[in-house]
């Protein structure tokens, strides 16, 4: 499973002060001498469902002060624009840190409309460390295999396999990659988009990203302010909270999609048969976890696995049915296949998985300051517990090796920014991996941003995935730079798609292009 980062809190003021400079190496002059960039070798690499995709490599520097020491590569895929209007370069980035960005060109290259999309060249890449990147980074493999020690600490004997898990993987990290990981970070990705722009021969880039993208995008923007010709961010990171902070607050948001779930259930009682009230379905689901932390179903889906396969859930109501199926039949027929059949479709962390989550942890442990003291992770995650259980142990488990990490951290880049042309920020209302008031905090530090809102919307990743009204504001943007100027908080509303259906129903349970988006998107990492 690719994760990605969702890590985002609720509500974050921009207050005066609240930065620090720009980390060491954000700093570096930008006019600093650079290695001579090669321009990239395209080939043909397309696959049955884009098959005009092209591949290439870009070699760039480890330390980007350091322009003519250790060299790393970059894989990069492209769509190569088809008319006579060219745009430039458009690069897209699913999120993460730790997603592959190779085949999402040619997922954006499809959705747009024909027209808008044969005016750009659509770029992906994968990361530094990421994928096709060289090196990619696999600290400890299989560090996700099941059974996994429940999440929720309720014994010391717990807590403590838990503690081991956590500190040997930033252990194993920094026995493996001590010389890589205090390059890899947001500050160090945003200089090798540069160097991609470079290579492309763009003055200036157009730039499109979800989730852990948006911060990407924020902090390329903030240090490359004149190479931005146009930015579109899609469910978007609050930059005032990396990370810490944001996984506390994040919790809270996804106990309230998991809720949504339960709800959606029981108006279907019909089909699940689990009952029409939401909080006893909810204790069901509660009294499931339990069991399978005595006897995990198949083997393989214990109590913190159990939690793993309904996180998806919160990213992407799609998912919705599949999840309610197995729950129903586990209840109801003491069936565990449909459950453990869901577990290894939304949740089993394979190979690339294993890169992924080293890559969110190797990001996300440098960028920013994390507590030291296991003390503080204690009373944080207990407090959040006792209001919103849901994900509150399982995600700070998932953040933990930051506790133990072997790199120094960074400081957060201000991303403010007041030189950019007109942007454009797409945000649901009721997203769980980046709250709603991360969209609007951006909104505030970029200037001449405008903001879209999906009204109702609890889905990560909004645009291409089916609603017109979005995609409306999208493709314009994208073919004459116009955005929609409104007077409140948002510029423009659109209301969100309806939930789906439960399989058995006539109407289809998910949008196709909806699911494709989060298949390559992920969850959490």
């Amino acid at each position: 499973m690719r994760k990605r980062a969702a890590v985002f809190c609720t509500a974050a003021a921009v207050v005066a002060g609240a930065f620090t400079a720009l980390p060491a190496d954000a700093s570096t002059p930008q006019n600093a001498p650079a290695a001579t960039t090669a321009k990239p070798t395209w080939k043909k690499c397309g696959t049955t469902d884009y098959p005009t995709l092209q591949c290439a490599s870009l070699k760039v520097p480890l330390d980007h002060a350091n322009p003519h020491g250790k060299q790393i590569t970059l894989a990069l895929s492209r769509v190569p624009h088809t008319a006579k209007k060219y745009q430039g370069p458009l690069l897209v980035n699913p999120g993460g840190p730790g997603g592959s960005g190779l085949t999402l060109a040619g997922f954006v290259a499809a959705s747009l409309p024909k027209a808008v999309a044969a005016q750009y060249d659509v770029i992906g890449f994968d990361p530094r460390g990421v994928g096709k990147s060289t090196p990619a980074l696999n600290c400890k493999p299989g560090y996700f295999n099941p059974v996994r020690p429940d999440s929720v600490p309720s014994t010391p004997a717990i807590e403590k396999a838990n503690l081991q898990r956590a500190k040997s993987f930033a252990a194993a990290c920094g026995r493996k990659y001590a010389s890589v990981l205090p390059y890899i970070n947001t500050v160090q990705a945003v200089r090798d988009m540069d160097s991609i722009r470079q290579a492309l021969g763009a003055k200036r880039i157009n730039y499109f990203g979800y989730s852990y993208g948006t911060y990407l995008g924020a902090v390329y923007a903030k240090l490359f302010p004149h190479q931005v010709r146009r930015l579109v961010l899609d469910s978007i990171v609050d930059p005032t909270g990396v990370w810490y902070d944001d996984n506390l607050g994040q919790d809270y948001a996804f106990n309230d999609r998991h809720r949504a779930l339960m709800a959606w259930i029981a108006k279907y009682d019909s089909t699940y048969k689990l009952g029409t009230d939401p909080e006893k379905i909810e204790a069901t689901w509660y009294a499931v976890r339990a069991a399978l932390a005595k006897k995990p179903a198949g083997g393989k889906v214990g109590a913190s696995e159990f939690e793993d396969t309904y996180i998806p859930g919160g990213y992407y109501n799609g998912y919705w049915p599949y999840l309610a199926e197995a729950l129903s039949a586990y209840v109801n027929k003491k069936n565990a296949d449909p459950l453990v059949e869901a577990y290894e479709n939304f949740a089993a962390v394979d190979a690339s998985g294993d890169n992924g989550y080293s890559i969110y942890t190797s990001v996300q442990c440098r960028d920013a300051s994390w507590p030291r003291d296991w003390g503080q992770w204690q009373k944080d995650n207990w407090a959040v517990y006792e209001k919103a259980p849901f994900m509150a142990w399982n995600n700070a488990w998932y953040n933990a090796p930051c506790a133990f990490w072997p790199t120094k951290s960074l400081h957060p880049v201000n991303v403010a920014n007041g030189k950019l042309p007109p942007t454009l920020l797409f945000q649901a209302t009721d997203d769980a991996a980046t709250p709603y008031q991360g969209g609007v905090t951006v909104h505030r530090l970029l200037a001449r941003s405008s903001l879209v809102v999906e009204q109702g919307g609890g889905n990560h990743g909004i645009t291409l995935s089916g609603n017109a009204c979005l995609d409306k504001y999208l493709a314009k943007y994208l073919t004459d730079g116009s955005v929609p100027r409104g007077h409140g908080e948002a510029d423009a509303v659109c209301q969100k798609l309806p939930d789906p259906k439960p399989l058995t129903s006539k109407a289809a349970s998910t949008s196709s292009r909806g699911s494709a988006l989060h298949g390559l998107v992920g969850f959490r990492g």
